[in-house]
């Protein structure tokens, strides 16, 4: 039997994300096929959270593949899978912007954005475009990397997948209260790093 090519799942998984990149650059149609096939599910699950409609998520998926087609080249994504979810992530919010034009629900989407403002002190709908602006991203990104996994993990589910606080308990087998403080005491000690880090809050 002939060796196999990889030695592990992780290692499977980048091998394939290469090859789909790869024929990105090269204008392979079949690119956008592969990488529906692969990540179909995992940013159907992304933009159900954010918009709770089939049919606005299936046509949220349908400009994520196209969105990919046009911006891989010139970009060449470091880590395929993360690239496809933020851009499934930010079209489904755009997306939920035009649809809940000049009305505030209240649900998951609206108070996750909410609370960060008491960190970015933006108004509401600026927070996503401020939030994607590269040095916020990376000095946030510095913040998380001090986190320990569970927090940062705890983070990232309620502001970057938009998960609702019953959800994050439930994963995690904590109360909602519990979950509530914790993202307060995070949103409060990101602030400062912000501080820190010369923004003006």
């Amino acid at each position: 039997m002939a060796e196999s090519s990889y030695n592990s799942k992780g290692e499977q998984m980048a091998w394939e994300d290469r090859e789909i990149i790869a024929q990105f650059l090269c204008r392979d149609e079949a690119a956008i096929k592969n990488t529906a096939d692969k990540y179909e599910r995992y940013c159907s699950s992304i933009a159900y959270r954010i918009l709770g409609n089939g049919e606005d998520v299936r046509e949220c998926l349908n400009d994520t593949w196209m969105k990919l087609w046009e911006s891989i080249p010139p970009t060449v994504p470091e880590i395929l899978s993360a690239y496809v979810g933020k851009i499934t992530r930010n079209l489904a919010i755009n997306r939920y912007d035009h649809l809940h034009a000049g009305k505030r629900c209240g649900d998951s989407v609206d108070q996750s954005l909410e609370e960060l403002k008491e960190c970015v002190s933006l108004a509401h709908d600026n927070v996503r475009e401020e939030m994607d602006r590269k040095d916020l991203e990376e000095a946030i990104n510095r913040y998380l990397d001090g986190l320990p996994s569970k927090k940062r993990q705890i983070f990232v589910r309620r502001y970057f997948y938009l998960d609702e606080i019953y959800q994050i308990a439930e994963h995690f087998h904590m109360t909602e209260s519990a979950v509530k403080v914790g993202l307060h005491r995070m949103r409060k000690s990101l602030k400062i790093h912000l501080q820190k880090e010369g923004y003006h809050i």
